[in-house]
Formats: structure tokens, C-alpha cells, sequence
């Protein structure tokens, strides 16, 4: 798909990489993309300092007009009512993204644009803004995310699936749901950064400093330490297992007292994305320790490709994803079971190992996934336009 003008509702841009920045700037390559800024879905609190500074940050960004944070991408922050709830404060915010978005067109020359969504809070936008066609791109089971309206949200979702002309869903379950409001929903795997993960097994490639002097086998974790990581299973690890040591990369975002105790826990903090190939080198072992809820069930951890791409034999609670990989992942029904698997792991894993693991992701970049992605969204327009005229 190329020479197409994409506006699209997504995260925020600050945030840790997922599918929705690998996706967007594969599309920048031969497109126009325009990035607007996560819209909340809850009121503020104007007595929570947080909240305030998000609000201001908000402000001056939306002032700012389109930032360039690529040769085809733009970045919008837009300014809204915080009063989801009030439908005059809707309205009042439908017209100021409209209003916005069609002189951010005129300077961008986006005469006609596709307009996607990987957030549901687009539902009270699609259909005002002059949009040729909907996209719909769902990663999560948002209705289970703590601080949300569980049925608001739900709501949403069912709103912004039966209105996109197309919808993609990055894991079975999402796509089980989804397709009972919209038939033309289709399973969009996650990829892969490849060239960037491979590098784990290239002997110019140095474990950083902070980890290289640990004792191994280290069993590894990036990502976000949130609430659905279940860290009673990491804890046990920990506590029946001390010539293990177990690293955790990225923000730690829930109390995490109950693991301090322990000397052979290490968090090492969020690292930029291109820098965790050299942590997976240092990894013996890498985890998937996620608790397995209605969130998670439904979930497709975007670490797995990079996990098998770095090389590494994975461990995992038993993700309804996670099994459709068993040459490549031990997948764990208990916490005696992902002992077991992480002693298996240990044992089977040498250099020949890594490399059939690695080569085995070579063709689930992330340039292969959107260019089918796109091929189906061109189908789909050329059947709407029909259907249109």
C-alpha cells in the first residue's frame, strides 16, 4: 500500500514501543501518517499533580500543531473537554478535532485520508471527520485494563468494530470476539524487528555493563512490570531457586516490595528499544511470567518474536498464544511446571539451538506483516468504493 494519507488515533507517543509504532512507521515508508496522541478515557483529577502536568502537556502540544518525528510522519496531540461523559462536551470535542485535523489536512496535503484506530476512544470521532474508510487495529481486551469503565469501554469496542469498514486483531481470541460485530475482521500476528533482534547472537554484540557481572543462569524479562505480571510466580522462582538469578527490564509500575527482599531479583529499569538485543544476549533463559486472566488470555506478547529472534528458549504461563509455539516455548499449567520448564531449558539450549530459533522468525518482520495488512485494506476500499458508486 503506498501514497495513501493515514490519520490515526493511537497511544501515547512517549510510551514503550509496541505493535502500534512498528506498524505506523512501516507505513511512513510509503505513506503519509499523521499520529494523534492518546485520548483518555477517564476525567482527570484537578487535585492529582499527575493529571495536571498530563493536561498542560496536552495544552502546549495541541498548540504546537503537527510535530515531524519522521520524513512521513507527524505527531498531534489534541486538546479535549475532560467530560467523557457529557454528551454536550462530545459534541463540543467533535468539532474541535475536526476543526483542527482539517487545517492539520491542508498543511499536510491530506485531501483524503484512511482513518485508523488502535484505541477504542475513537468511537466518538469515526464518521465526523471526513474519513474515506475506517480502520480498526486491536491489540488488547481494553474492557480489563484497570482505572477504565469496563462497560464503557466495551461499548466502544463494539461501536468502533461495527463502524470500520476493516478490522485487524493481533491474537485468536481478540478476532473471536471482534468478528461477531464486524465480518471483516481478520488476525494481524504480531512481527518482528529481525535484523535489529539477531544481533543477540553476533559476537561484536557486548552484555551491558549493568548486567554483565551477574551470576548466571540469569533468567530475563523486559517489559512493563504491571499488574499482570504475576509476581508471586517470580517470587517463588526466586525464593526455591537462589543459584538462579532473575533480571526484570523496563518501568515498574505496581509495588513490588514483596520481591526486594530477595538478592537475586534485579531490576534494571526501562532501556531504549534498539539496546535490548544485548540484554537478550545476556539472558540464559527468557520469561513470559504473566498472570492468565481475561486480559491476558487474550493477549499476544509482542516478546515472543523478539525473544525467538534474539535466540532465546522462552518460558511461559500458559497463554492461549503461547501454545500455538511448542518446538519453541515451554508452556507452564503451574508453578512446578514453569520450574520444570526453566530447568529444561537450561539443559537443551546451546549455540545450535539459538541459531534454528532465530532463523525460524526470519520471515515475521514487521515490513512482511503490514504489507499484507495492506494488501486486505486495498481490497476492502476497492469493495467499499464499489459498493459506494
Amino acid at each position: 500500500m503506498t501514497d495513501e494519507n493515514i490519520i490515526c488515533f493511537a497511544k501515547d507517543w512517549n510510551s514503550d514501543p509496541t505493535s502500534c509504532n512498528h506498524v505506523l512507521r512501516e507505513l511512513a515508508k510509503n505513506n503519509k501518517v499523521l499520529w494523534i496522541n492518546s485520548i483518555s478515557t477517564r476525567s482527570p483529577s484537578f487535585t492529582n499533580k499527575r493529571d495536571l502536568g498530563k493536561i498542560f502537556r496536552h495544552l502546549r502540544g495541541f498548540l504546537k500543531g503537527a510535530k515531524p518525528v519522521g520524513d512521513k510522519m507527524w505527531l498531534f496531540t489534541p486538546f479535549v473537554l475532560p467530560f467523557h461523559h457529557k454528551p454536550w462536551a462530545v459534541k463540543v470535542n467533535q468539532q474541535i478535532l475536526r476543526l483542527s485535523l482539517g487545517i492539520l489536512r491542508r498543511q499536510l496535503k491530506m485531501s483524503h485520508f484512511q482513518l485508523w484506530t488502535f484505541v477504542p476512544t475513537a468511537a466518538e470521532y469515526i464518521g465526523t471527520l471526513g474519513e474515506e474508510l475506517v480502520v480498526y487495529y486491536c491489540t488488547d481486551e481494553w474492557s480489563q485494563f484497570n482505572s477504565v469503565d469496563g462497560q464503557r469501554i466495551n461499548e466502544m469496542v463494539r461501536t468502533v468494530a461495527t463502524k470500520a469498514d476493516v478490522v485487524f486483531a493481533t491474537s485468536r481470541p481478540l478476532v473471536e470476539k471482534l468478528v461477531k460485530f464486524n465480518p471483516e475482521t481478520n488476525l494481524a500476528s504480531h512481527g518482528v524487528k529481525y535484523s535489529l533482534f539477531a544481533t543477540a547472537l553476533q559476537d561484536e554484540t557486548k552484555i551491558p555493563a549493568d548486567m554483565s557481572s551477574l551470576k548466571g543462569p540469569i533468567l530475563g524479562f523486559y517489559g512493563l512490570v504491571e499488574d499482570w505480571l504475576d509476581l508471586d510466580l517470580i517470587a517463588h522462582l526466586a525464593e526455591h531457586h537462589p543459584e538462579w538469578t532473575i533480571v526484570l527490564v523496563g518501568n515498574v509500575c505496581v509495588d513490588v516490595s514483596r520481591l526486594e527482599k530477595f538478592t537475586n531479583i534485579h531490576f534494571l529499569g526501562r532501556k531504549p528499544h534498539d539496546e535490548l538485543p544485548a540484554y537478550c544476549k545476556g539472558f540464559n533463559v527468557a520469561l513470559i511470567p504473566h498472570k492468565v486472566n481475561e486480559l491476558t488470555r487474550n493477549m499476544n506478547p509482542i516478546k515472543l518474536r523478539e525473544y525467538l529472534s534474539a535466540g532465546l528458549p522462552i518460558v511461559s504461563t500458559a497463554l492461549p498464544e503461547m501454545k500455538n509455539y511448542p518446538e519453541h516455548c515451554y508452556v507452564a499449567e503451574s508453578y512446578a511446571d514453569f520450574e520444570a520448564g526453566i530447568v529444561k531449558a537450561l539443559e537443551d539450549d546451546s549455540p545450535d539451538s539459538r541459531k534454528k530459533r532465530s532463523a525460524a522468525m526470519a520471515n515475521e518482520t514487521w515490513d512482511g506483516k503490514v504489507a499484507k495488512i495492506g494488501e486486505t485494506i486495498l481490497k476492502v476500499k476497492a469493495k467499499t468504493k464499489s459498493a459506494r458508486t
